[in-house]
């Protein structure tokens, strides 16, 4: 038996509670796992909280990030003793995921722990800070360079906005954070910030055209501040999109993109390729100071990660949740 964050939705209603499960009960896969650490991301919350549709097949063990040892493998790639760090594929939505003492896994969704963390600091990074990492190469991979101009990181707070405002800001860029949490100007510029603003300057309904400013933008937020965002965006620069804190919606117009030549990258941590997964760990290892995590991670055992869930979506949290398993 093992101790699990189970979901349930019936007729009765929806719940959210730490069950004691059955291994025979885990889906098929060529890898075992023990969960030493999870973390609770945006979509952990809304599916924990009910707040949206993330789940698919009832019940299901809430989770889609976690790092530990492998127990057991079939997988020519992955012996028992190694330690991972698993993100999405999934989980928590179609399959049994990581809020778990023990979960079957399939091995070619695996990363390996880089040696510069430990189970707990990958996962205070997670799938947040992983996507985080993911937006920054696409800035590199667009050529934009640290004294390009100023680059503008929305949602700061949070947790892809957070481990973007540290790496961007050890690689020398010029980061402007924006957030609505006023009293938190301290952190972020802790964090590598040189300047921070309201989020109220972006959030509300802007023209399609705006004085140019950002050399290249991190948007975990959407809605109108990712329209303001491209709106405000220099010529020829980059906005990486990832996220929508603020709505799944785009009220923007073609004139960026077709007047000042801006590209609007998207992107996906949850289905990405193994390879770049892997690369963008290793950047991770080496790009992100791990003292930083610190001030990005609290800690919290899987008995309290259900309230925890809650002031994720009420916005009360800053950084990043983990979830000691």
């Amino acid at each position: 038996m093992f101790k699990a964050l189970q979901l349930n939705k019936s007729d009765a209603g929806f719940s959210a509670a730490v069950v004691s499960l059955d291994e025979a009960q885990l889906p098929a896969g060529d890898v075992m796992v023990q969960v030493e650490y999870s973390t609770l991301n945006y979509k952990d919350a809304l599916a924990i909280t009910n707040k949206s549709p993330v789940v698919r097949h009832w019940p299901m063990v809430a989770g889609i990030d976690g790092a530990g040892t492998v127990l057991e493998s079939s997988h020519p790639g992955w012996k028992a003793g190694d330690k991972f760090i698993h993100n999405g594929w999934g989980l928590g939505e179609t399959r049994w995921g990581l809020m778990a003492e023990r979960a079957r896994l399939q091995g070619d969704w695996l990363v390996r722990l880089p040696a510069a963390f430990s189970t707990r600091q990958a996962m205070a990074i997670g799938t947040a800070g992983y996507t985080a990492m993911l937006c920054v190469m696409a800035l590199e991979k667009h050529g934009v360079k640290p004294g390009d101009g100023e680059v503008l990181v929305t949602g700061a707070t949070g947790g892809v906005g957070s481990v973007a405002v540290a790496l961007l800001g050890k690689l020398g860029y010029s980061v402007v954070a924006a957030t609505g949490k006023a009293l938190e100007e301290a952190y972020l510029k802790q964090l590598g910030a040189v300047a921070v603003m309201g989020r109220a300057e972006l959030s509300a309904p802007g023209k399609p055209l705006q004085k140019e400013r950002w050399a290249a933008v991190v948007d975990a937020v959407g809605s109108h501040t990712l329209a303001n965002a491209c709106a405000q965006t220099r010529y020829g620069g980059v906005v990486a999109a990832c996220g929508l804190a603020q709505g799944a919606d785009f009220p923007a117009t073609v004139m960026p993109f077709i007047l000042r030549a801006i590209t609007l990258a998207g992107i996906d941590s949850v289905m990405a390729p193994l390879a770049r997964r892997q690369q963008a760990w290793e950047r991770l290892a080496t790009d992100l100071d791990p003292a930083k995590l610190d001030a990005i991670g609290e800690e919290v055992p899987l008995v309290r990660a259900a309230e925890k869930a809650a002031e994720v979506i009420a916005g009360k949290i800053r950084g990043r949740v983990v979830v000691k398993i």
